[in-house]
């Protein structure tokens, strides 16, 4: 975004001075947060309350997506405690959320006024929509699997968010296979087509393919961006872990390319 902010600076000030230069500056700074944070990511004044929304949305949806089978595992409920302690809650913000948890988990709890509240406050903002999703899949496959019910209700949600069934199945595809990599792990022969599937390419990309969607992972991932467009802090740790998992997928790639 600096870069942003001095050309408009040295373009203000070549047209029209020094008052031009402070104008430029300001222009350049809404580009610069548009190209990084998406237009819901303009104004840094309203990140709080994406913040709040995005926290709100994700443990509503945990709280649907756990019951939706008719019942709450102990895998589910375990996953939830875990996120839980990776967020480093206050006991006051914990049972915030845990409320929220159980809202989400009440029987015929219609979920859609909080995804169109979400849509509206944080529907322009870029990777917000997909972090969800992301949060919630891997909520769903903490048991082991993700069951009719689950991917039914994932697919609404994504619906929801304005992804068609296809562009889900590729991102469910996806973070499914990057889950294969957790801690590190490249110990079996079928790792390298996970490696391929966690990337969202094939063996037949070109490097520069292949490159070019880790690039996109990482750069979706990457903490200061997503902290920018209104994911809490707290759980930027969720989002660290998958960008791990990218990172030992690409690596096996590479490796294996070079061969």
């Amino acid at each position: 975004m600096t870069l942003f902010k001095l050309i408009g600076a040295l373009l203000g000030y070549y047209f029209f001075g020094i008052f031009g230069a402070f104008a430029g500056y300001f222009i350049g700074s809404i580009v610069g947060r548009v190209i990084a944070y998406g237009v819901g990511g303009v104004n840094p004044l309203s990140s709080h309350h994406r913040q709040t929304v995005f926290l709100e949305t994700v443990f509503i949806l945990m709280g649907k997506l756990a019951k939706v089978d008719g019942h709450i595992s102990k895998d589910e409920i375990a996953h939830v405690e875990q996120f839980i302690q990776k967020l480093g809650m206050s006991a006051e913000h914990r049972q915030r959320v845990i409320m929220l948890f159980k809202q989400g988990a009440a029987p015929d709890f219609d979920y859609e006024p909080n995804i169109r509240q979400f849509m509206a406050v944080c529907g322009h903002t870029h990777s917000l929509k997909q972090m969800l999703l992301v949060y919630l899949i891997v909520m769903a496959v903490s048991d082991g699997s993700i069951d009719f019910a689950e991917e039914r209700l994932l697919v609404d949600i994504a619906r929801h968010l304005g992804y068609d069934q296809q562009a889900f199945k590729h991102m469910l595809d996806m973070v499914l296979n990057q889950a294969h990599f957790a801690g590190g792990q490249t110990t079996s022969a079928t790792n390298l087509d996970d490696a391929y599937k966690a990337l969202g390419v094939s063996k037949e990309s070109s490097d520069q393919e292949v490159k070019r969607a880790y690039r996109k992972l990482m750069s979706q991932y990457h903490p200061d961006k997503l902290m920018g467009q209104g994911v809490p802090e707290d759980m930027i740790a969720v989002a660290t872990e998958q960008a791990q998992e990218v990172q030992v997928a690409y690596d096996l790639i590479t490796k294996s390319r070079k061969q």
